[in-house]
């Protein structure tokens, strides 16, 4: 397992791969932080790490709403049907955790995709954070609700800008 630290505009992240895809992207102090082993290696100039790390800067810039990485989590079946779902959500826009277990055909699952969702190993890039509950209240983000909410505004807040010069506000 590789792994890179990475200063972003919401703290510490950590970057893990196997050396071909990205396994994982967690937040510094979140819940379920992987424990680094003896054979994690630190491979700061893996391509794909420097690939991460400017999507990801640009995603913070606001010149990017979508990745575009080699992704394999580490899962369950279950888990990564949530996970692949949850990429579907677009940029800036929030669905709750009852319409996204109707979205995966099991619409009695709410609480089993919030489980998944707060399991979900690569934040950010696969965005649990656009689920929220059906009441519209920020709840259960692995990275701390207060992390969920500036990622929703953050995105909101370029989604905004772009419907602006759309609508020719």
């Amino acid at each position: 397992m590789y792994y890179k630290e990475f200063i972003s505009s919401i703290g510490k992240l950590l970057l893990t791969s196997n050396g071909r895809s990205l396994t994982g992207l967690y937040l510094q102090g979140q819940k379920h932080f992987p424990e680094q082993t003896t054979d994690w290696k630190e491979f700061a100039e893996l391509d794909l790490f420097i690939e991460a790390e400017k999507q990801l800067a640009a995603y913070f810039a606001h010149q990017r709403q979508q990745f575009d990485l080699p992704l394999d989590p580490i899962g369950t079946p279950f888990q990564k049907q949530v996970w692949e779902q949850l990429q579907q959500i677009p940029y800036g826009a929030t669905i709750s955790y009852g319409t996204l277990a109707k979205q995966i055909g099991i619409p009695t699952a709410s609480r089993a995709v919030g489980a998944a969702n707060g399991r979900n190993p690569i934040s950010i890039v696969v965005p649990c954070h656009r689920v929220i509950a059906t009441s519209g209240k920020m709840t259960g983000y692995a990275g701390g609700v207060d992390r969920k909410q500036w990622l929703l505004q953050h995105e909101q807040a370029k989604a905004d800008s772009i419907s602006n010069l759309v609508n020719g506000c």
